[in-house]
C-alpha cells in the first residue's frame, strides 16, 4: 500500500469507532491512527442516551469530555394502566457535540472525514477515491447492515429537535409514554427536555417491518405536541432503522462479514443489546478493551474481540428470549403490556436490564408471574425461528 503505515485505521465514525478513537489516542498518544469516516460529521445525526448506572468509574471518565445534557431528578414512564417516576440519573449527547469534541481531543493527522472505505483488510484499507492507507490495526466500527443470518424485528423512529414558544415546563425526560395509539406496534413517545423552551420528541415503534414513512410519522409527532401543549419551530430532528435481535446463525453472521484478522466492533459486529438495540454501554466497554490491548498485532486484537463478541452473545440469549416473546407471541396492538408489566419491578432490576447485566434472579424475576402474552403463544415463540433482518426500506 502506498503512503507512510500508521498503528490503527479505525472504519466508521460513529459511537463506537469515536470512543475507540478517543480511548486508543488518549492511552497511547505515541500511536499514528485514523479515524476514518464516510460523512463529513463524526456520529452522523444522531443523539445516544443513557443511565449513569450503565457505566464504571472508566466508562464515565471516557464520557467526561463530552458535552450532556444531564437530568438527576429521574425519569417517567407512561402506560395506560401504569405510570411511574424512576430516580436513575440520566444522560444525553448530541452527535453535534460529539463531533466537537472529537476534533478537539484526537491529533489533527487523525481526523478524516469525507472518506468512504470501500475494502478493509488485516493491513489496511482502501477509499473509494483509490487511496490506500496501510496499517498495524484495522477496526470496523461501521453501522450494522441487514443480515439473513440474523433473525427479529425493527425498532422504527424518527426524533424531532423543537423550540418551543414558551416553557414546556417538563422537567424529567419521559423515556416511554406508550399511552398512545399503538398503530400496530409496540409504540411509545420518547421525549427530553433539553432547557426551558427546548424539546427533543421521539417516536418509536417496535414494528415487525422496517418501513419508516416520514409524512405519517410527523404527522404523529405533530399530533402528540398537540396533545402535550407544546408548539414552536423546529429545529432539526432523526430518523433511523436498527434491528432488533431474536435470533440467528451468530457464526455465520460474523464469517459473512469478511476476511479473519480484522477488528469488528460496534453494531457490525453485534455489540448490541438485542432488544433496546442499545449501544452505548458496549461502545464504552469496548473503546477501553481496545486501548488496553492495542500495542499487540491486529490478528491477536481481533481474535480477542471475536472472544469478546461471541462472549456478549451467549450473555445477552436472555434478551433474544424476550425479543421472540414480543415480536412472535404478542399481538402488536397489545406489546406494550410487555414493557407495562416490566416497569412494575424494582428500580435495580430495571437497571442491570438496561445495562446488559441481568442477574440470575432478575430472569426469574422478570419470567415469573402472571405472563403479558398467552403461554401457548409463547412457547409457539420460542420454539419458532423469527422473521430474517433484510430488506431495509423507507419512503
Amino acid at each position: 500500500m502506498n503512503g507512510r503505515a500508521i498503528d490503527m485505521a479505525i472504519v466508521g465514525g460513529g459511537l463506537a469507532g469515536g470512543l475507540a478513537a478517543l480511548a486508543v489516542s488518549k492511552g497511547h498518544p505515541q500511536m499514528r491512527i485514523a479515524l476514518v469516516e464516510a460523512g463529513d460529521a463524526f456520529g452522523g445525526n444522531h443523539r445516544w442516551s443513557w443511565f449513569t448506572s450503565d457505566l464504571d468509574d472508566d466508562g464515565a471518565a471516557l464520557l467526561a469530555p463530552f458535552a450532556k445534557t444531564e437530568w438527576d431528578a429521574g425519569y417517567d414512564v407512561f402506560f395506560p394502566g401504569h405510570e411511574r417516576r424512576l430516580g436513575s440519573t440520566y444522560r444525553s449527547l448530541a452527535s453535534r457535540d460529539f463531533d466537537a469534541t472529537l476534533r478537539r481531543e484526537l491529533p489533527q493527522d487523525a481526523i478524516r472525514t469525507n472518506s468512504r472505505a470501500v475494502e478493509l483488510t488485516p493491513d489496511g484499507i482502501t477509499l473509494e477515491n483509490g487511496a490506500s492507507l496501510a496499517a498495524r490495526v484495522v477496526v470496523d466500527c461501521r453501522d450494522f447492515e441487514p443480515s439473513a443470518h440474523l433473525r427479529g424485528g425493527w425498532q422504527v423512529f424518527m426524533g424531532r429537535h423543537l423550540r418551543t414558544d414558551t416553557p414546556h415546563g417538563l422537567a424529567c425526560p419521559i423515556v416511554m409514554d406508550a399511552r398512545v395509539r399503538q398503530h400496530d406496534a409496540y409504540r411509545f413517545v420518547y421525549t427530553l427536555p433539553l432547557n426551558a423552551n427546548e424539546l427533543f420528541v421521539e417516536d418509536t415503534y417496535y414494528a415487525d417491518a422496517p418501513v419508516l414513512d416520514r409524512d405519517v410519522l410527523s404527522e404523529r409527532i405533530d399530533s402528540y405536541c398537540q396533545a402535550m401543549g407544546w408548539r414552536g419551530n423546529t429545529l432539526g430532528g432523526e430518523t433511523g432503522i436498527l434491528p432488533v435481535i431474536t435470533g440467528g446463525d451468530f457464526t455465520a453472521y460474523r464469517r459473512s462479514l469478511g476476511q479473519a484478522g480484522i477488528v469488528r466492533a460496534g453494531a457490525r459486529g453485534g455489540f448490541t443489546h438485542p432488544l433496546t438495540s442499545y449501544t452505548l454501554p458496549f461502545a464504552v466497554a469496548n473503546a477501553l478493551a481496545l486501548a488496553r490491548v492495542a500495542d499487540r498485532p491486529g490478528p491477536q486484537i481481533a481474535a480477542l474481540f471475536e472472544k469478546r463478541v461471541h462472549d456478549h452473545w451467549r450473555a445477552t440469549r436472555f434478551y433474544r428470549r424476550l425479543g421472540r416473546m414480543l415480536f412472535d407471541a404478542a399481538k402488536p396492538g397489545e406489546r406494550y403490556r410487555v414493557f407495562e408489566r416490566f416497569y412494575r419491578l424494582r428500580e435495580p432490576l430495571v437497571e442491570r436490564f438496561y445495562a446488559g447485566r441481568p442477574t440470575l434472579a432478575d430472569k426469574l424475576r422478570i419470567l415469573s408471574g402472571k405472563p403479558p402474552v398467552a403461554v401457548t403463544a409463547a412457547i409457539r415463540a420460542l420454539l419458532g425461528k423469527g422473521n430474517p433482518l433484510v430488506h431495509e426500506r423507507s419512503q
